[in-house]
C-alpha cells in the first residue's frame, strides 16, 4: 500500500475565512484533488521546503577543523580560475527586463 492510499491516523483541524476555503477549493478542484486531499499536498511540499532550509550538520571536533582548514587554505590555479569566472558572470535577475 503507498502513503497515499494509507489510511489517516489523525485529525487536523483549522479555521479559515470563506473566502480563503473557496479560493483552496477552486485550486483543489483544477488540481483534480478534493479539499483535504489539496490542503495535505501543499502543506506537506511546503513543510519539506522548510526543513530543508533549515538543515544543518553535525561534525566531531576533528572533522570540523579539517574543513576549517580547507576552507582557510588558497584555492589552486583551475579553482581560482573558475571562482574569477563565477565572480565576472552576471545572473539572470541583473539584466533589465528584455523584450
Amino acid at each position: 500500500m503507498t502513503n497515499a492510499q494509507a489510511k489517516a491516523e489523525v485529525n487536523i483541524h483549522l479555521r479559515a475565512r470563506a473566502q480563503d476555503r473557496d479560493l483552496i477549493d477552486q485550486a483543489a478542484e483544477l488540481a483534480g484533488l478534493n479539499r483535504s486531499h489539496f490542503m495535505l499536498a501543499c502543506a506537506l511540499r511546503e513543510a519539506k521546503a522548510v526543513l530543508l532550509d533549515q538543515t544543518s550538520i553535525g561534525a566531531d571536533a576533528a572533522t570540523f577543523q579539517k574543513v576549517l582548514d580547507w576552507m582557510d587554505r588558497a584555492p589552486d590555479a583551475d579553482k581560482a580560475s573558475g571562482m574569477k569566472r563565477l565572480l565576472a558572470a552576471k545572473s539572470d535577475w541583473a539584466h533589465p527586463a528584455r523584450g
